[in-house]
């Protein structure tokens, strides 16, 4: 199994700065997500990686050894790395076995190295279509194999699902990351859906401005974010103002206790951080905070609300989520109150 280390790396397309100094590290066997909204850098971060595209300064590392340097770049066909784009880029005028075998040597094309790889991408019944003759999942699953048939120390997946519906979606991604992990193999995900990096990912790497801003496992990324853009970008955030007295956060809904582990802010005004699920709904009672509900957003497995409260301004809209099999609708009257920790920044910072 491979590591992948990226140190510093900048890149720019003529007089237009991309990457600004890049930073990560991804352990051997680990999935890792590196997640933004669009033209944040994260393709062409990948292609960096992949030796499409060459490093101005900063260095990529495979298990030590060094494969650009801005300077000294390894040629991508000596790097053994696996690259799925977001299309797939199938040959139309091959059938899956001859997609999969393409990236073989020629000799091997016929023989039991591409027989293995259809069968572990679940192809085998279909190694005689054409790409046309296919479903968009498995075009996906086609370019996998042929990314894993050259046996990769590293595979790079550039945003490989978003063209699919959102049902087939998580299925195909469920199965490409199967057999990933079957095989061990060091993956990094380019994505810019918070889901998805949160629920496939080891690791995840949020990616701002060309910077990597923060590294951590998903429950770390979504429970403690560095920053309040952070918090906005990965999952829905009520972003409410408070106070901190070295020991608590008080704010209009009351005290809250601060996350284990995160950095403390400097006393006084604050940048508070209230996820939707935090929001207990229940009739109102005397002492509690009352709201009305503005929208319901309903999912089946749960329901995100929209409430109005009579509190300051930055308190007016909140989101609420609840499980229950009947939300309130639209116009009901609610108490609300906090539950679980709350992250927090001093808002000088912010």
């Amino acid at each position: 199994m491979t590591s992948l280390t990226i140190s510093n790396v900048c890149k720019s397309y003529g007089d237009t700065p991309v990457l600004h100094g890049v930073d990560l590290r991804v352990s051997p066997g680990e999935l890792t997500a590196i997640l933004g909204s669009s033209g944040v850098g994260k393709t062409t971060l990948l292609r960096v990686i992949a030796g499409f595209e060459f490093a101005d300064s900063g260095s990529v590392t495979l298990d030590g050894v060094v494969i650009d340097d801005g300077r000294h770049r390894m040629p991508p066909q000596r790097r053994r790395i696996g690259y799925v784009p977001q299309d797939g880029a199938l040959f139309p005028h091959l059938t899956v076995r001859g997609n999969v075998a393409f990236a073989l040597p020629r000799k091997d094309r016929r023989g039991a190295v591409a027989r293995e790889i259809i069968d572990l991408v679940g192809l085998t019944a279909l190694q005689d279509r054409y790409p046309h003759q296919l479903s968009g999942g498995q075009q996906q699953r086609v370019a996998l194999g042929r990314a894993l048939a050259c046996k990769p120390r590293l595979v790079l997946l550039d945003e490989p699902f978003s063209s699919l519906d959102a049902s087939l979606r998580a299925t195909v991604r469920a199965e490409v990351l199967s057999v990933l992990r079957a095989t061990g193999t060091t993956t990094v995900l380019v994505t810019h859906d918070q889901d998805e990096a949160l629920s496939s990912a080891d690791r995840v790497a949020i990616m701002r401005d060309g910077r990597i801003t923060q590294e951590g496992t998903p429950r770390e990324i979504y429970q403690r974010p560095v920053d309040p853009e952070t918090a906005a970008f990965v999952g829905t955030a009520n972003l409410v103002n408070g106070t901190w007295d070295g020991g608590s956060v008080t704010t209009a809904l009351g005290r809250h206790n601060l996350n284990p582990g995160q950095s403390m802010p400097a006393h006084g005004q604050v940048k508070v951080l209230i996820r939707p699920e935090q929001l207990h709904l229940s009739p109102v009672q005397p002492g509690t905070i009352t709201a009305r509900v503005a929208a319901c957003r309903y999912y089946g497995h749960d329901a995100l609300l929209t409430v109005h409260t009579d509190l300051p301004d930055e308190f007016g809209d909140l989101r609420a989520r609840t499980d229950s099999p009947d939300p309130p609708e639209p116009g009901a009257l609610v108490g609300l109150a906090v539950r679980g920790c709350v992250a927090a920044w001093s808002c000088r910072a912010v």
